[in-house]
């Protein structure tokens, strides 16, 4: 029977792949928390447990019809973002897949009347840097399987996602790290403002009232009441969270929904990233 051993949600913003010295003057001469927050985590938290998988839920992917789950025994080649082409141009990425629990995605999902995944190992499917950019940091031996952000689904349908996605895993015999690759508060500065706001510091955030809304949502995730960042999900919608947050509500709710109880330990600093909200926090299986 398989498991989720550990679980994450983690920024995958550019300052990443970035140069050190160009981190450095964005930010004013200090680096980015996030970058050696990964690192950490990794090493702190990942490594230990000897999974067999890591699941990336990838915000930049977007899908329109049913989610997309990637099937491939292996993604490789050079990557370059279409958003920000100058920033790590033909980046190289050699992914090691996991088609087996790809199919058993589809499987579980097939069984039920109220929502659709497709497995898909198309060696011409794009990839994006949601899930690339954290190969640097949190790559190693497992496989990996990326799975899309449907642009149409509600909450609902994030939430009936992320039930199939556990009873999929529960059904396997893997070993699984979910990765929730997105943002918090995802509102960005206009471009005629942007290249003021580009530092961590969290006074850059779009506005108070998006940084009071992650706050607020941090303070709960931290606390483990994942039942309250769940039920607020109406109002936190007003702050743009990055894919519509459906990253974290199918992390959640694949763990467990309102009944999770993993307190989120902190692996970076709150910060800023052109105006989102960004910050890696790290939850334990429960009872590990």
């Amino acid at each position: 029977m398989g498991e989720i051993v550990g679980s994450a949600l983690v920024a995958h913003v550019p300052p990443l792949v970035l140069p050190k010295d160009v981190r450095l003057e964005l930010n004013h001469g200090r680096d980015f928390s996030i970058v050696d927050g990964l690192h950490r985590m990794r090493r702190e938290c990942i490594d230990p447990l000897h999974a067999d998988t890591i699941v990336v839920l990838d915000t930049h992917w977007f899908t329109t019809f049913e989610w997309v789950v990637s099937a491939h025994e292996r993604r490789a080649g050079k990557f370059t973002s279409e958003e920000l082409p100058r920033g790590n141009p033909q980046m190289p990425y050699d992914i090691v897949g996991d088609p087996q629990l790809a199919r058993l995605v589809e499987q579980v999902a097939a069984e039920r009347t109220d929502t659709w995944v497709h497995a898909n190992d198309d060696p011409y499917l794009p990839i994006r840097y949601a899930t690339v950019y954290l190969t640097p940091y949190l790559q190693r031996n497992e496989q990996w399987m990326s799975v899309s952000t449907c642009q149409t689904a509600e909450f609902a349908d994030m939430v009936a996602f992320g039930e199939v996605l556990g009873e999929a895993i529960r059904r396997s015999d893997r070993r699984v790290v979910i990765v929730a690759s997105g943002a918090l508060s995802h509102k960005f500065w206009p471009l005629s403002q942007l290249r003021q706001h580009e530092g961590a510091d969290p006074a850059d955030v779009f506005s108070p009232e998006h940084r009071a809304a992650d706050e607020r949502v941090i303070k709960w995730l931290e606390a483990g009441d994942h039942a309250a960042v769940l039920a607020d999900y109406p109002d936190f919608r007003q702050y743009a969270p990055e894919g519509r947050f459906a990253h974290y509500v199918i992390m959640a709710t694949a763990s467990g929904g309102a009944a999770w109880d993993s307190p989120g330990v902190p692996y970076s600093d709150y910060e800023n990233a052109a105006g989102t909200g960004q910050i890696h926090l790290w939850f334990p299986a429960t009872g590990s």
